[in-house]
């Protein structure tokens, strides 16, 4: 029992992240129909920024951890956003109207360029992180194991709903989100009722990146660690996650991150942590097979 109480601590903490990646994916797919496979990299991006950011607060201007840690939030969603917006001008938008591949590959070529971008500026080591929150509360004890919960994984927690919950409320209760929903369900008439089509798009990029950046910070802060390719595994991850909670649809790119983050930690506690990617594709692939639209997914309908 006390093993499974800690894992079910360390899922939702890592859930947490692949769901905020997550929600970036299923936002450009449900406005564009478009896979945005850049987007792991964005998120790789943002916590270098973060990083850098970090270390000028902390080692520079002698911040204490929390009060940096605010200003590096606020920075790193700024300034990721700002590079997604470019990215969109510069990648996607010139694409938008051609045949369906042409985006999916200037998706992946701008994946494979922001990988080794970084590579180049920053090396291919690890870039270490100074410890923060490393305090640990304990919960209980029992059979002489103590189940605790680490300070940094609940600001993990704290600042994921926060998130979630400003970014929710700019979705449903303010003309840019009413924009989006418009977008969403046709493009053409939301940009016959006075929309502006292009403009919404960017700023959707720029809100998917935005969480990415914060997912990015706590990345970091979780680990302790960031490197050039970090960007790949989390970005996969989180576009599993948002299939399988049905992607386009925004709780369940949140859920679907919280289950592949579970299905990863409860397996690498009670059986083989080889597998533990394994098993969350297998989960992935036998929900689609009897829910082929994800589980919070809607069909898509044809507009003839």
């Amino acid at each position: 029992m006390e093993v499974f109480v800690q894992q079910l601590i360390n899922g939702l903490t890592l859930g947490s992240i692949y769901g905020l990646i997550a929600i970036g994916y299923t936002m450009v797919f449900g406005i564009i129909g478009m896979v945005n496979f850049a987007h792991g990299d964005v998120f790789m991006v943002g916590g270098f920024i973060a990083l850098l950011f970090f270390m000028v607060m902390t080692a520079w201007l002698g911040l204490a951890v929390l009060p940096a840690l605010m200003i590096v939030l606020v920075l790193g969603m700024v300034f990721t956003g700002l590079w997604n917006w470019a990215i969109e001008r510069v990648a996607y938008r010139p694409l938008r109207g051609s045949f369906r591949l042409a985006p999916l590959i200037s998706a992946i070529g701008m994946s494979i360029l922001l990988s080794n971008l970084v590579q180049v500026l920053q090396g291919p080591r690890n870039k270490p992180v100074p410890p923060m929150f490393t305090q640990v509360l304990p919960l209980f004890e029992q059979n002489g194991y103590t189940v605790g919960i680490g300070y940094k994984q609940i600001v993990i927690m704290v600042v994921t709903a926060v998130s979630l919950a400003i970014f929710w409320y700019v979705v449903q209760k303010t003309p840019l989100g009413r924009a989006q929903r418009a977008c969403e369900q046709d493009q053409k008439m939301a940009s016959l009722l006075g929309i502006n089509v292009d403009a919404t798009i960017s700023l959707t990029f720029v809100m998917g990146a935005a969480l990415a950046a914060v997912a990015g910070v706590m990345y970091i802060m979780y680990y302790g660690v960031v490197n050039f390719s970090d960007g790949f595994i989390p970005g996969v991850k989180a576009f599993t996650a948002a299939v399988l909670g049905g992607i386009g649809s925004l709780p369940g790119a949140v859920i679907g991150g919280l289950l592949i983050g579970l299905i990863e930690t409860m397996w690498s506690a009670y059986f083989s942590i080889d597998y533990k990617d394994v098993a969350a594709f297998s989960i992935l692939a036998i929900t689609l097979v009897f829910l082929p639209t994800g589980l919070f997914g809607r069909p898509e309908v044809e507009k003839v």
